[in-house]
């Protein structure tokens, strides 16, 4: 039984799920500093993004921000981390195993699928950088779209669980040191 990664929506469709990549998402990054004397202009940037508020809460438009997260190419995700990190063919490995097999908590593994348009190469879901843009201004994009490409079930869910394991994680002020053993 085959279960694929992703399907390519080509109809206009304003359905938005958990999921969706929506390329070029122009998002709005907040100033590093708020002054009391008045506003402060604030940058817009695109992004390729992916959404991930839940499909129920777009579905029923509970929400009114929409939760999206960057997603890069394999190689752009290596080519941006520390040199020390990936100066061999091994170190390169040794990070894609860990991103592979979830030990990178802040990172998400998607597969590549050469038949779905701009994935002919795995990508990384970075879940340290959470933007928020407003439903209504989504939708828009969206219908502007000629085409979106969506992950399905159970990789969908699997992204999903990444992410909840992302934001639960707790730093405890002391650690646990074992002796004896």
């Amino acid at each position: 039984m085959s279960y694929p990664w992703y399907k390519v929506i080509t109809e206009s469709s304003m359905d938005l799920n958990q999921g969706d990549l929506i390329p070029n998402c122009p998002i709005v990054i907040p100033p590093s500093e708020i002054t009391s004397e008045g506003y402060t202009d604030v940058d817009f940037k695109e992004i390729d993004s992916i959404i991930m508020t839940q499909s129920c809460d777009l579905s029923h438009e509970k929400v009114e921000i929409v939760l999206v997260c960057p997603y890069y190419s394999l190689s752009q995700f290596l080519a941006n981390l520390p040199s020390d990190q990936v100066r061999s063919n091994k170190a390169k490995r040794k990070v894609i195993e860990q991103l592979r097999k979830g030990y990178l908590p802040s990172y998400h593994l998607l597969n590549k699928d050469v038949e779905t348009p701009n994935l002919d190469e795995w990508q990384v879901v970075d879940f340290r950088n959470v933007y928020g843009i407003h439903f209504s201004s989504l939708l828009s994009i969206v219908d502007k779209l000629d085409r979106r490409v969506r992950l399905l079930p159970p990789y969908r869910e699997h992204l999903s669980q990444s992410f909840a394991r992302y934001f639960m994680r707790v730093g405890l002020p002391q650690d646990i040191v074992v002796d004896g053993y």
